[in-house]
Protein backbone atom coordinates (compact mmCIF):
# COMPACT_ATOMS: atom_id res chain seq x y z
CA UNK A 1 0.00 0.00 0.00
CA UNK A 2 1.29 3.22 -0.75
CA UNK A 3 2.79 5.21 1.90
CA UNK A 4 0.32 8.51 3.02
CA UNK A 5 2.22 12.13 3.89
CA UNK A 6 0.86 14.82 5.94
CA UNK A 7 1.85 18.35 5.55
CA UNK A 8 0.27 20.66 8.03
CA UNK A 9 0.35 24.01 7.30
CA UNK A 10 -0.39 27.80 8.06
CA UNK A 11 -0.92 29.13 4.49
CA UNK A 12 -1.62 28.42 0.90
CA UNK A 13 2.28 28.32 0.10
CA UNK A 14 4.09 27.11 2.70
CA UNK A 15 3.65 23.50 2.05
CA UNK A 16 5.60 24.38 -1.31
CA UNK A 17 7.78 26.77 0.14
CA UNK A 18 9.40 24.96 2.74
CA UNK A 19 8.90 21.50 1.76
CA UNK A 20 7.99 21.58 -2.05
CA UNK A 21 10.92 19.52 -3.20
CA UNK A 22 10.70 17.03 -0.51
CA UNK A 23 6.95 16.40 -1.38
CA UNK A 24 7.14 16.48 -4.87
CA UNK A 25 10.05 14.12 -4.28
CA UNK A 26 7.48 11.36 -1.92
CA UNK A 27 4.80 11.77 -4.62
CA UNK A 28 6.86 10.41 -7.47
CA UNK A 29 7.92 7.44 -5.10
CA UNK A 30 4.30 7.10 -5.38
CA UNK A 31 3.48 8.41 -1.81
CA UNK A 32 -0.43 9.86 -1.24
CA UNK A 33 0.72 13.74 0.22
CA UNK A 34 -2.16 15.78 1.68
CA UNK A 35 -1.91 19.61 2.64
CA UNK A 36 -4.00 20.97 5.40
CA UNK A 37 -3.71 24.42 5.27
CA UNK A 38 -5.00 26.23 8.13
CA UNK A 39 -5.42 29.86 6.88
CA UNK A 40 -7.48 31.47 3.91
CA UNK A 41 -4.27 33.67 3.28
CA UNK A 42 -6.49 36.71 2.98
CA UNK A 43 -3.96 39.16 4.46
CA UNK A 44 -1.04 38.60 1.63
CA UNK A 45 -1.40 41.53 -0.85
CA UNK A 46 -0.89 45.51 -1.36
CA UNK A 47 -3.46 45.28 -4.59
CA UNK A 48 -6.68 42.72 -3.12
CA UNK A 49 -9.60 43.02 -0.80
CA UNK A 50 -9.52 40.35 1.58
CA UNK A 51 -12.17 38.58 0.24
CA UNK A 52 -10.76 38.50 -3.42
CA UNK A 53 -7.46 37.44 -2.45
CA UNK A 54 -8.92 34.47 -0.29
CA UNK A 55 -10.97 32.94 -3.48
CA UNK A 56 -8.07 33.47 -5.14
CA UNK A 57 -5.25 31.76 -3.13
CA UNK A 58 -7.82 28.98 -2.68
CA UNK A 59 -8.10 28.06 -6.30
CA UNK A 60 -3.69 28.63 -6.59
CA UNK A 61 -3.62 26.45 -3.44
CA UNK A 62 -5.32 23.52 -5.92
CA UNK A 63 -3.23 24.08 -8.94
CA UNK A 64 0.34 23.75 -6.94
CA UNK A 65 -1.09 20.71 -5.06
CA UNK A 66 -1.47 19.27 -8.54
CA UNK A 67 1.71 20.44 -9.81
CA UNK A 68 3.64 18.79 -6.62
CA UNK A 69 1.15 15.51 -7.28
CA UNK A 70 -0.51 16.33 -4.31
CA UNK A 71 -4.45 15.72 -3.22
CA UNK A 72 -6.25 18.65 -3.19
CA UNK A 73 -5.56 20.34 -0.43
CA UNK A 74 -7.53 20.68 2.77
CA UNK A 75 -8.44 24.29 3.71
CA UNK A 76 -9.76 25.01 6.91
CA UNK A 77 -10.13 28.63 5.85
CA UNK A 78 -9.55 30.29 8.92
CA UNK A 79 -8.72 34.01 8.69
CA UNK A 80 -5.07 34.94 7.90
CA UNK A 81 -2.85 36.15 11.28
CA UNK A 82 -5.63 35.07 13.33
CA UNK A 83 -4.38 31.76 14.59
CA UNK A 84 -3.90 33.24 17.73
CA UNK A 85 -7.42 34.56 17.99
CA UNK A 86 -9.16 31.02 17.48
CA UNK A 87 -10.43 29.00 20.24
CA UNK A 88 -7.90 27.32 22.63
CA UNK A 89 -7.44 23.75 21.17
CA UNK A 90 -9.31 24.51 18.51
CA UNK A 91 -6.90 24.06 15.70
CA UNK A 92 -4.90 21.26 17.62
CA UNK A 93 -8.27 18.93 17.61
CA UNK A 94 -8.51 19.99 13.95
CA UNK A 95 -5.09 18.53 12.48
CA UNK A 96 -5.83 15.92 15.03
CA UNK A 97 -8.92 14.79 13.11
CA UNK A 98 -6.97 15.14 9.89
CA UNK A 99 -4.33 12.94 11.50
CA UNK A 100 -6.73 9.92 12.30
CA UNK A 101 -8.71 10.53 8.96
CA UNK A 102 -5.92 10.11 7.07
CA UNK A 103 -3.72 8.22 9.42
CA UNK A 104 -0.03 8.67 7.67
CA UNK A 105 3.13 7.32 8.40
CA UNK A 106 4.96 11.06 7.66
CA UNK A 107 3.70 14.15 8.58
CA UNK A 108 5.43 17.38 8.02
CA UNK A 109 4.43 20.39 10.01
CA UNK A 110 6.04 23.87 11.41
CA UNK A 111 8.68 23.60 14.00
CA UNK A 112 7.82 24.84 17.42
CA UNK A 113 10.85 24.94 18.26
CA UNK A 114 12.44 27.64 16.08
CA UNK A 115 13.22 30.44 17.89
CA UNK A 116 13.18 33.03 15.19
CA UNK A 117 9.77 32.80 13.92
CA UNK A 118 7.91 36.10 13.65
CA UNK A 119 5.09 34.90 12.19
CA UNK A 120 2.29 34.55 14.52
CA UNK A 121 0.39 31.99 12.51
CA UNK A 122 3.29 29.57 11.67
CA UNK A 123 3.96 29.40 15.67
CA UNK A 124 0.44 28.69 16.39
CA UNK A 125 0.63 25.90 13.61
CA UNK A 126 3.43 25.10 14.95
CA UNK A 127 2.51 23.83 18.47
CA UNK A 128 -1.16 22.82 17.29
CA UNK A 129 0.39 20.21 14.92
CA UNK A 130 3.50 19.26 17.48
CA UNK A 131 0.46 18.86 20.15
CA UNK A 132 -1.51 16.81 18.05
CA UNK A 133 0.87 14.71 16.52
CA UNK A 134 1.59 13.75 19.95
CA UNK A 135 -1.97 12.97 21.55
CA UNK A 136 -3.45 11.73 18.10
CA UNK A 137 -2.64 8.38 19.38
CA UNK A 138 -4.19 8.68 22.50
CA UNK A 139 -7.36 7.08 22.86
CA UNK A 140 -8.56 9.34 25.43
CA UNK A 141 -8.07 12.32 23.71
CA UNK A 142 -10.97 13.76 21.51
CA UNK A 143 -13.40 10.93 22.40
CA UNK A 144 -16.06 12.27 20.61
CA UNK A 145 -14.00 11.54 17.31
CA UNK A 146 -13.60 8.16 18.46
CA UNK A 147 -17.68 8.10 18.53
CA UNK A 148 -17.66 9.11 14.97
CA UNK A 149 -15.39 6.18 13.92
CA UNK A 150 -12.17 7.61 13.91
CA UNK A 151 -9.11 5.77 15.09
CA UNK A 152 -6.10 6.58 17.71
CA UNK A 153 -3.02 6.99 15.28
CA UNK A 154 0.57 7.05 15.87
CA UNK A 155 2.94 9.18 13.19
CA UNK A 156 5.77 7.61 12.62
CA UNK A 157 7.84 9.88 10.59
CA UNK A 158 7.82 13.57 11.75
CA UNK A 159 9.68 16.21 9.49
CA UNK A 160 10.34 19.77 10.96
CA UNK A 161 10.76 22.63 8.85
CA UNK A 162 14.26 23.91 9.84
CA UNK A 163 14.66 27.68 8.26
CA UNK A 164 17.87 27.63 11.44
CA UNK A 165 20.09 25.60 9.50
CA UNK A 166 21.74 24.63 13.34
CA UNK A 167 18.21 23.10 13.78
CA UNK A 168 18.42 20.44 10.79
CA UNK A 169 19.66 16.95 11.28
CA UNK A 170 18.17 15.70 8.08
CA UNK A 171 18.90 17.11 4.60
CA UNK A 172 16.78 15.52 1.86
CA UNK A 173 18.37 16.12 -1.99
CA UNK A 174 15.61 17.67 -3.77
CA UNK A 175 18.01 17.73 -7.19
CA UNK A 176 15.39 15.89 -9.32
CA UNK A 177 12.33 17.73 -8.23
CA UNK A 178 13.48 21.49 -7.72
CA UNK A 179 11.62 22.54 -10.71
CA UNK A 180 9.23 21.23 -9.75
CA UNK A 181 9.04 23.06 -6.56
CA UNK A 182 9.81 26.17 -8.55
CA UNK A 183 6.56 24.77 -10.98
CA UNK A 184 4.59 24.70 -7.79
CA UNK A 185 5.42 28.13 -6.40
CA UNK A 186 4.63 29.71 -9.40
CA UNK A 187 1.27 29.11 -8.84
CA UNK A 188 1.09 31.22 -6.36
CA UNK A 189 1.11 34.02 -8.12
CA UNK A 190 -0.57 36.44 -5.57
CA UNK A 191 1.85 35.45 -2.76
CA UNK A 192 5.07 35.47 -4.97
CA UNK A 193 4.22 38.99 -6.24
CA UNK A 194 3.25 39.71 -2.51
CA UNK A 195 6.96 38.64 -1.17
CA UNK A 196 8.95 40.46 -3.90
CA UNK A 197 7.03 43.40 -3.89
CA UNK A 198 7.77 43.51 0.26
CA UNK A 199 11.54 42.03 -0.38
CA UNK A 200 11.30 45.03 -2.64
CA UNK A 201 10.25 47.54 -0.21
CA UNK A 202 12.09 46.49 2.45
CA UNK A 203 15.13 46.90 0.21
CA UNK A 204 14.91 50.41 -0.92
CA UNK A 205 14.77 51.13 3.18
CA UNK A 206 17.58 49.81 3.52
CA UNK A 207 19.28 51.46 0.24
CA UNK A 208 20.47 48.36 -1.42
CA UNK A 209 19.72 48.03 -5.38
CA UNK A 210 17.85 44.76 -6.09
CA UNK A 211 18.82 45.59 -9.54
CA UNK A 212 22.80 45.25 -9.49
CA UNK A 213 22.08 42.23 -7.54
CA UNK A 214 19.93 40.09 -10.62
CA UNK A 215 20.29 42.34 -13.47
CA UNK A 216 16.79 42.43 -15.66
CA UNK A 217 15.67 39.39 -13.42
CA UNK A 218 14.42 41.80 -11.01
CA UNK A 219 11.37 43.10 -12.96
CA UNK A 220 10.13 39.45 -13.12
CA UNK A 221 8.31 38.42 -9.39
CA UNK A 222 8.99 34.91 -10.66
CA UNK A 223 12.86 35.04 -11.57
CA UNK A 224 13.43 37.07 -8.66
CA UNK A 225 11.79 34.53 -6.09
CA UNK A 226 13.45 31.66 -8.27
CA UNK A 227 17.21 33.04 -7.88
CA UNK A 228 16.53 33.27 -4.13
CA UNK A 229 14.77 29.70 -4.07
CA UNK A 230 17.32 27.89 -5.97
CA UNK A 231 20.57 29.64 -3.99
CA UNK A 232 18.51 29.24 -0.60
CA UNK A 233 18.43 25.15 -1.84
CA UNK A 234 21.90 24.80 -3.06
CA UNK A 235 23.32 25.89 0.18
CA UNK A 236 21.63 24.10 2.47
CA UNK A 237 22.50 21.16 -0.09
CA UNK A 238 26.01 21.61 -0.28
CA UNK A 239 26.07 20.76 3.36
CA UNK A 240 25.23 17.35 2.90
CA UNK A 241 27.02 16.69 -0.45
CA UNK A 242 23.79 17.53 -2.69
CA UNK A 243 23.21 20.17 -5.34
CA UNK A 244 19.96 21.29 -3.98
CA UNK A 245 18.65 20.15 -0.38
CA UNK A 246 15.37 21.38 2.21
CA UNK A 247 16.54 20.71 5.72
CA UNK A 248 14.43 19.04 8.52
CA UNK A 249 14.43 18.74 11.98
CA UNK A 250 13.27 14.94 11.50
CA UNK A 251 12.27 12.39 14.30
CA UNK A 252 10.36 9.51 14.53
CA UNK A 253 9.49 7.60 18.38
CA UNK A 254 10.35 8.72 21.71
CA UNK A 255 13.40 9.39 22.83
CA UNK A 256 13.52 5.61 24.90
CA UNK A 257 12.31 4.10 22.09
CA UNK A 258 14.56 5.00 19.67
CA UNK A 259 17.60 4.01 21.89
CA UNK A 260 15.72 0.63 22.62
CA UNK A 261 15.82 0.42 18.85
CA UNK A 262 19.44 1.80 18.35
CA UNK A 263 21.02 -2.01 19.02
CA UNK A 264 19.08 -3.96 16.39
CA UNK A 265 20.06 -1.29 13.71
CA UNK A 266 24.23 -0.95 14.17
Amino acid sequence: MPKTVLALVAHPDDAEFFAGGTLAKMALAGARVVIVVATNGDKGSFRHTPETLARIRAEEARRAAAVLGAQPPILLGHPDLGLDRLPPGLLREQFVRAIREHRPEVVFAEDPWCPYEVHPDHRAVAWAASDAIAFAPLPSFCPEQLAEGLQPHFVVEKYFFAPVPSAANRVVDIAETLEVKLAALAEHRTQVEFLVEEIRRQAEAAGLDLASVMGPGSDDPMALLGWAVQRQAAEIGTSAGFAYGEAFRYSRFHPLVEALLAPAEV
